[in-house]
């Protein structure tokens, strides 16, 4: 059995809405999600016995069965077979705990590489419910490109793909925990709420103006005034630069602007890296095949 090589793209929110706390605990999203160029890349293989997991680029916790582990036994789980004994190798990029997604996009690609090597008549969508068990992102990352995700984000909606653009992502110097945000917007007053709706129209006609006029996050009306000043002041950065909208992508830090100007782009990269130090350059990625 030979190894399987894919691309794990990290994700930001073109907008994100939270409706409220379910029964089960977990809160009911309305998100128009975006995968983007800035990616990791995930090996699988085929070893002796057991699943071991090594990374470039990253310390990994010690004694934590990790996501990428928990994604391989629930795939041999959902095929009714046990387990062989697997080596996933990460070359990391994306920044972690950054609101970008990269856990569930590399447990997405570890799916998407086991179901190369062992199940490849396993439809997408049978993938997407086994990723749904290890994280609510993991489900579009299996799929990619550019959806509407509601539910836990496990409801995916394909949408016209986000124009061709620039996208700069910046990631300040600290750490927003993402179930302290979720316990801060409980009950809290959100205010105007972002429109996918608006979004999708924008996205039909092509128009990344208008899409970028829609970007939208409401974890941002619930940080702290220190956090928040730091969003804004990299928010400002990237639309004084030329973006065509700046927005906090999931539950953050990592903020990102829209432009349709390589040049201006170039500009602002090399502005905002001379400050942050996590500071990317990416475009939007269309949707994987079936196949992928």
């Amino acid at each position: 059995m030979g190894a399987i090589t894919l691309r794990a793209p990290a994700k930001i929110n073109l907008t994100l809405d939270i409706l409220g706390k379910r029964p089960d605990g977990y809160h009911d999203m309305r998100m128009v999600m975006q995968a983007v160029s800035l990616g990791d890349t995930v090996t699988v293989s085929e070893a002796g016995e057991g699943f071991s997991l090594s990374a470039e680029g990253i310390d990994l916790p010690a004694g934590k069965v990790t996501l990428e582990q928990q994604a391989a036994e629930a795939f041999f789980r959902a095929l009714n077979r046990p387990m062989p004994g697997l080596r996933v190798l990460l070359e990391k990029r994306v920044p972690a705990y950054a609101g970008l997604g990269g856990g569930s996009a590399d447990a997405a690609a570890v799916l998407r590489c086991l179901r190369r090597l062992y199940a490849p008549e396993l439809p997408r969508e049978a993938l997407e419910e086994i990723g749904l068990s290890v994280g609510s992102d993991v489900p579009f990352c299996v799929r990619g490109g550019t959806c509407l995700a509601e539910g836990r984000g496990e409801i995916l909606t394909d949408l016209p793909p986000l124009p061709d653009c620039a996208i700069i992502l910046c990631k300040p110097n600290f750490g927003l925990p993402t179930p302290e945000l979720f316990r801060r917007v409980d009950g809290a007053d959100l205010g105007t709420r972002p429109d996918p709706a608006a979004m999708g129209a924008a996205l039909e006609r092509g128009e990344l103006s208008s899409a970028a006029a829609c970007l939208g996050n409401v974890f941002e009306r619930v940080l702290t005034e220190q956090e928040g000043a730091e969003i804004r002041s990299i928010k400002d950065l990237l639309l004084r630069g030329g973006a065509l909208g700046a927005a906090m992508s999931g539950s953050g830090p990592t903020v990102y602007g829209l432009f349709d100007h390589p040049d201006r782009a170039a500009q602002a990269l090399e502005l905002l890296k001379g400050r942050y130090r996590e500071t990317y350059l990416a475009h939007p990625v269309k949707k994987f095949s079936q196949a992928e």
